[in-house]
């Protein structure tokens, strides 16, 4: 995101944990900062101060560091995936300061580089005008949008990537059917690729499983494993407490704590009981 604001011609101070990461934003063109007292110092106010640090406990704080840090007319963006109710927290905070605060949703990954960032904003609308041109010069045409109040950007994002979670399992589900008809010798790399060019399910994600797959047919070099950042969780509490059926969501969350397992003991569980009421097979540890 900094070589993208830098190439953008902002002027930017960059300050991180990671030393190197600063030296590289310093070699683009960043003005290096050895902690958050010196970055703040290093703006002319007023600041925007721009946060992508883990949801949770570092992003709480580098905001409370921030709140006795700015003055009055300075912004904080979290960039972050934080969830909604704490952005809704901090804006308040912030606010008995002066200190205006946009939760930015952020989505785009590694690829945001090259092809932009979509931005969903929320928070105070003067503030977004104003900064406007920071958004503008991070995504690509139509891909930045103030959502409305704080909160407001953060919502959206938890909800794309629950979103995002039922599209992951259903192209899994969909490609493992594929993978275990080996009458069909199907190579999935080029059905990916198909399905990009007029299909109704074409999309970035297939041209990334195209990507995959040309690399690793079978993925014999992955590990079964599938981790959750906290969002997938998030989407399917706020459903329940809106009383909104989300079922596909909910199954793909629950799909990835399945991936964790070494040994599914509901599986031993339905195993017995089928052996108990039909007689089904049993497969013995060992045999």
């Amino acid at each position: 995101m900094v070589k993208r604001l830098l190439k953008g011609r902002h002027k930017i101070v960059a300050f991180d944990l990671n030393v190197e990461a600063i030296e590289v934003a310093k070699g683009k063109g960043a003005i290096p900062a050895n902690s958050l007292q010196d970055l703040v110092k290093k703006l002319e106010p007023p600041r925007a101060i721009w946060i992508m640090v883990p949801s949770g406990e570092p992003t709480e704080q580098t905001v409370k560091s921030l709140n006795n840090l700015l003055a009055e007319g300075d912004t904080v963006i979290d960039g972050g995936n934080s969830f909604y109710k704490d952005s809704v927290r901090r804006a308040q905070e912030l606010e008995r300061k002066g200190i205006s605060f946009l939760d930015v949703g952020t989505s785009g990954g590694i690829w945001g580089l090259k092809l932009g960032y979509c931005l969903m904003i929320g928070g105070q609308e003067p503030t977004f005008k104003k900064l406007e041109p920071l958004f503008k010069t991070l995504a690509p045409r139509d891909g930045y949008a103030y959502v409305g109040k704080s909160g407001a950007g953060h919502f959206v994002k938890m909800v794309h990537n629950g979103i995002e979670y039922a599209l992951l399992q259903a192209y899994a589900e969909g490609f493992e059917l594929m993978e275990a008809k080996k009458e069909f010798n199907l190579y999935l790399g080029q059905i990916a690729h198909l399905w990009n060019h007029g299909s109704v399910i074409r999309s970035w994600l297939l041209e990334l499983a195209e990507d995959i797959f040309e690399k690793d047919a079978h993925l014999d070099s992955i590990q079964a494993y599938v981790e959750d950042s906290g969002e997938g969780r998030w989407t399917v509490a706020d459903a329940i407490e809106e009383n909104v059926p989300t079922p596909i969501i909910t199954m793909s969350l629950l799909e990835r704590f399945r991936s964790r397992q070494k040994k599914s003991y509901s599986a031993k569980v339905i195993a017995a009981l089928r052996n108990a009421f039909g007689g089904h097979v049993i497969r013995k540890i060992g045999k």
